[in-house]
């Protein structure tokens, strides 16, 4: 199966959508879906050609096109003009100009002079013949493919009322001199030869128009986080080529080409560090702005900036395969799903239009029948066509997606799609993987024990002397505790790696031996104190590793070294908790490593020494138990259980597998960043249920208020503009969320 997104062009409500969705579905082998918002098409393929889903798409009477070649920057130099934004503010401005007076001189006699009507038809003509063009058009190559859509509505809804006005005119009373007009909000029973609706015909244009362009601004405004996420990277990279160093394209960079990145440049690329120390600043990609120290053998993110010492970085990603552009990929198919309430929108749609201009006829007929002025019934079928606007509906769900994902995507989370927005608000229980999820994954020093005699300051002085030599994650991890401690260096010489067992150096003349407390028993016989033994067993109990440090064949103590809880994740266990959430620590460590970090995190339950098997079925029975369950980790070893949970959640700094098959991704690593995840998402979904339930209840309520003539047409007009405007604006709100804000469940 092929999957094939196509740029689509002519939309201009929800009904298009379908219309285009319904035609390429109906090709065999082809399953398709229209975003009216994103105005793209997602279509999954099986043996059909991109050529001939374009031609399906044109033969609906819409444009198609594959989109242009995905980049992760973008050029430098001003945003390029929006001609469709420009075209319609200036459609926009010219009408508001022309309409305006007529609408004076229709509802306040005192302005109406003599002959004021012809005045009106001067400046209305171009309204509703230029200014609604749009409309017009459309519903011309609508009805060439026997279709009808929002267009039609506004432009028969127009043409009526302006034929009317010229048939008054010409052939009625209308046109005569001292013909005097007043404003009613209902339909006005008399003469319908003396009635004019030359300031409906252009007020609505101009509303219609002013929703239109506001849409348009709003739609490019709510997809602005995908724009700037993807314009995040760097333009050029200083690439290293037989000590050459040479200014280049980023687009020229190849896997295994080696970069500098001198201080406050962005890293080009995904990559490895293959030289240099420094500290990095990924808060434009992680919404973390914590730095974060790197060295030789750590990956690197392009797009993120080095503060600190220059670094030689081996490229290992360019492109599309990126990191951001990965990212850009996700938060793009997310923004083009659907909801289930959504689809049933679609449906509704695409049967809309005929039944409003059937509506229409017959509130038109009703009041003929019930013995209503004509110009009563032709007011109450007016307003019943412009009104009933399907655009809202279709609106309701991605403007919400594009805006809620998009403010995801700032922040660190990404969503793959709105049923991952649906499962948030079920999910009951929560399992959490530990190392690199609750913990840091890294090795730090958690406990000093020194001799009677002998100071904690020059046991860990000579201990990082000892391991400055070694890469072992538990020796880099003394030298960075001494360092933190601010302890001076100390002369060394003579290092040798026992790879298993410690290291041995002569640090300021003694020799220095740091390892496991067997094997300086038994290779070293160097005992260890029976006053220390407690201490070790605590420790070692509760997963940490020991190591013990001498002099000159002397016991002088020891170092504990362990993973270390994140900071945020305690304050992220309550945040599940007030969510509604029951924490759960599942992980692969020992019962004592394990239990030690769920006392710390106040979770109860916890299994231990869980293989992925094990994890896995774990997740299963507590879905056999009736639990919805959330999935929460980082490594190879979860991707399963990440794949068969209810909501599969992933730390961003773990491996590709698991992010592959999680349902949402938090790219800082930060645990808190989950709750904002679900915060997030049940907001951004709570805004969908919002929209459409205005968007259903506007079209229930108006559409029998106009066919009863309650309403005249130049508010049914303004109404309906304003239901498209309300609905997008209600979503631009997400772009407010904070994270780490308290929330009603």
């Amino acid at each position: 199966m092929t999957d094939v997104s196509l740029d689509i062009g002519g939309m201009t409500c929800a009904s298009c959508a379908t219309r285009i969705e319904r035609k390429l579905n109906r090709i065999d082998g082809v399953t398709a879906s229209v975003n009216y918002a994103t105005e793209k098409a997602r279509v999954q393929t099986v043996g059909v050609e991109a050529a001939d889903l374009i031609a399906a798409v044109e033969a609906a009477g819409y444009t198609a096109a594959l989109p242009p070649v995905a980049s992760v920057t973008e050029p430098e130099g001003d945003e390029p003009v929006d001609d469709e934004l420009v075209g319609l503010r200036q459609r926009l401005l010219i009408s508001s100009v022309l309409a305006v007076p007529v609408v004076v001189l229709s509802m306040v006699p005192v302005f109406q002079f003599s002959n004021w009507q012809w005045f009106a038809l001067m400046l209305a003509a171009p309204v509703v013949v230029w200014g609604a063009w749009p409309f017009h058009r459309a519903a011309a190559v609508n009805a060439r493919h026997g279709a009808a859509t929002m267009d039609t509505l506004i432009s028969v809804g127009v043409i009526a009322a302006f034929g009317w006005s010229l048939y008054a005119l010409f052939f009625g009373h209308a046109g005569d001199p001292g013909m005097r007009m007043s404003f009613t909000v209902t339909g006005a029973a008399g003469n319908g030869m003396s009635e004019l609706y030359l300031e409906v015909a252009s007020a609505v244009t101009v509303f219609i128009l002013a929703g239109r362009y506001i849409e348009a601004r709003t739609k490019k405004q709510s997809g602005a986080a995908l724009k700037a996420l993807l314009a995040l990277g760097a333009k050029d990279a200083t690439r290293r080529r037989s000590n050459v160093d040479e200014l280049v394209p980023v687009d020229t960079l190849l896997p295994g080409d080696v970069i500098v990145v001198r201080p406050g440049e962005k890293i080009a690329a995904d990559g490895l560090i293959t030289d240099g120390v420094s500290a990095v600043d990924a808060s434009m990609l992680t919404g973390e702005s914590v730095l974060v120290e790197v060295h030789p053998g750590d990956r690197v993110v392009g797009a993120t900036i080095n503060v600190g010492g220059r670094l030689l970085v081996e490229v290992t990603r360019v492109g599309a395969d990126t990191e951001l552009a990965r990212m850009g990929r996700l938060v793009e198919e997310a923004q083009s799903g659907k909801a289930q309430a959504q689809r049933l929108a679609d449906r509704v749609s695409a049967v809309f239009v005929p039944v409003v201009i059937a509506l229409a006829l017959i509130a038109f007929a009703g009041w003929l029948v019930i013995g209503g002025s004509v110009e009563t019934a032709f007011a109450a079928g007016v307003a019943t066509l412009i009104i009933a606007c399907p655009c809202a509906l279709g609106l309701a769900t991605p403007t919400a997606l594009l805006v809620g994902t998009g403010r995801g995507s700032q922040l660190g989370i990404i969503i793959r799609g709105p049923q991952v927005l649906e499962q948030t608000r079920t999910v009951d229980t929560i399992v959490l993987d530990k190392t690199g999820t609750i913990t840091t994954g890294k090795m730090v020093v958690t406990g000093v024990e020194a001799t009677i005699g002998t100071s904690t300051e020059q046991l860990v002085r000579f201990a990082a002397a000892a391991e400055e030599g070694s890469e072992h994650p538990i020796g880099r991890a003394i030298v960075a505790h001494s360092e933190a401690q601010g302890f001076d260096r100390v002369s060394v010489e003579a290092f040798q790696g026992h790879p298993g067992h410690g290291v041995q150096a002569v640090v300021d003349g003694h020799l220095v031996i740091v390892g496991q407390p067997a094997w300086l028993s038994d290779s070293w016989s160097v005992p260890t104190p029976a006053d220390l033994r407690p201490a070790i067993e605590e420790a070692e109990s509760a997963g940490q590793t020991v190591m013990a440090v001498s002099w000159d064949g002397e016991f002088y103590g020891i170092i504990a070294v362990g993973d270390t809880v994140k900071p945020s994740s305690a304050d992220a266990i309550a945040q599940f908790v007030a969510l509604g959430l029951r924490p759960v620590l599942l992980t692969g460590d020992n019962a004592g490593s394990a239990y030690a970090v769920a006392r710390q995190v106040s979770i109860s339950e916890v299994h231990a020494s869980s293989t992925p098997k094990d994890k896995l079925a774990l997740i299963r029975s507590l879905q056999e138990a009736g639990r919805v369950v959330a999935m929460v980790g980082d490594g190879v070893n979860d991707a399963a259980a990440l794949a068969a949970a209810d909501l599969g959640v992933a730390m961003g700094t773990g491996t590709d597998s698991a992010i592959a098959a999680s349902d949402i991704t938090i790219v800082s690593g930060n645990l808190t960043g989950v709750a904002d995840a679900i915060r997030l998402s049940r907001r951004t979904l709570g805004t969908i249920k919002g929209n459409l339930f205005w968007a259903f209840a506007y079209n229930v309520a108006a559409i029998p208020v106009a066919m009863l003539g309650l309403l005249n047409p130049l508010f049914a007009g303004a109404a309906m503009a304003f239901s498209s405007v309300f609905v997008v604006s209600n979503s631009l709100r997400l772009r407010n969320f904070r994270p780490g804000t308290r929330a009603h469940r």
